[in-house]
């Protein structure tokens, strides 16, 4: 099952090195990972997200937990939670095709962030269901390059991770 751990540890060099280390040592995988620093600029936020069975993901709680720069973590599926991920699309735009993809942007509520001649570039935020459902939705030949920064995400309500 899929787990979206959200971390808060310290801002300094070689954290991110240590929890990449240990899903490593492990032989865990990291399917997606978004790490930037928070209101506070001496801790880091980092998403995390892990396929594994319940015994796996608790597993690699107290792993993390151990690990000196985290401070605290939760794992938003236990509780509601809000989760988006941002992609960008550089597809070919030309003739009549330019009109369709436009089309396709504002059905998906996108923007079109960079226009040339023979492309754009699109800009996507949403589930991951959003953005594979634009995705299939272009055509396929059309398609230049495709950038995903991985899911991001935040508890719902008054359930926040901080000190």
């Amino acid at each position: 099952m899929r787990h979206i751990i959200s971390i808060l540890l310290e801002n300094e060099a070689g954290a991110l090195s240590r929890v990449a280390g240990l899903f490593s040592a492990r032989a865990y995988n990291i399917e997606s990972l978004t790490v930037a620093p928070t209101e506070d600029p001496t801790m880091s936020r980092m998403t995390l997200v892990t396929n594994g069975s319940d015994a796996t993901i608790e597993q690699i709680q107290k792993q993390l937990n151990k690990l000196v720069d985290v401070i605290k973590l939760t794992d938003l599926n236990e509780v509601r939670h809000i989760e988006r991920e941002l992609m960008l699309v550089k597809t070919k735009a030309a003739g009549d095709f330019r009109e369709e993809v436009k089309r396709l942007v504002e059905i998906f509520r996108g923007r079109i962030i960079d226009v040339t001649d023979a492309t754009y570039t699109i800009e996507l935020t949403g589930s991951g269901k959003k953005l594979d459902a634009l995705l299939e939705a272009l055509d396929e030949k059309a398609i230049i390059e495709v950038v995903r920064t991985g899911i991001t995400g935040i508890a719902r309500g008054e359930n926040a991770l901080h000190l």
